[in-house]
């Protein structure tokens, strides 16, 4: 399942995220804002879409707000969680392919819908690497959520 969350800055950008999702006739799953919200805050929705993506390997998302830096931050205290903020189609295909990114986070504010359709295109369409060099790195990132400055 694909889940898509945002906040009041990436609530527009999100609708039509939506309508591309709906022509393309791909499934997801709108976790919020449902409506705009003015006082709504993005780590709720990052929260929301991070615990179902890393319930499931299958699972994908994409977390919308103004920066795109906020979400990012906030979906990957998750464990599980890679997510990354792509401002173009080649860095969501990039992010794909050598991190594996679960969660393409998207800037409403640097953002037209036009690109955003073609940078959740490229992520969607494209597939990992599973080379040696990209699954060593995966696993390193892992084992860094449970450091501590003591480590």
């Amino acid at each position: 399942m694909l889940y898509i969350g945002a906040d009041h800055r990436g609530y527009n950008l999100k609708e039509e995220i939506k309508k591309f999702l709906k022509e393309e006739k791909i499934e997801f799953n709108d976790l919020g804002n449902l409506n705009h919200d003015q006082n709504d805050d993005y780590p709720d929705f990052a929260k929301e879409v991070a615990l179902k993506v890393s319930s499931s390997e299958r699972d994908k998302g994409i977390l919308i707000c103004g920066s795109g830096i906020g979400m990012s931050i906030a979906a990957n205290k998750i464990k599980g969680i890679r997510a990354g903020l792509c401002l173009s189609g080649y860095m969501a295909k990039e992010a794909k392919q050598s991190a594996n990114i679960n969660i393409l986070c998207l800037s409403a504010d640097l953002t037209d819908p036009a690109t955003a359709k073609t940078i959740v295109r490229n992520w969607l369409e494209a597939d990992f690497k599973k080379e040696e060099r990209y699954l060593r790195r995966i696993e390193k990132i892992n084992q860094l959520s449970s450091l501590t400055k003591e480590n």
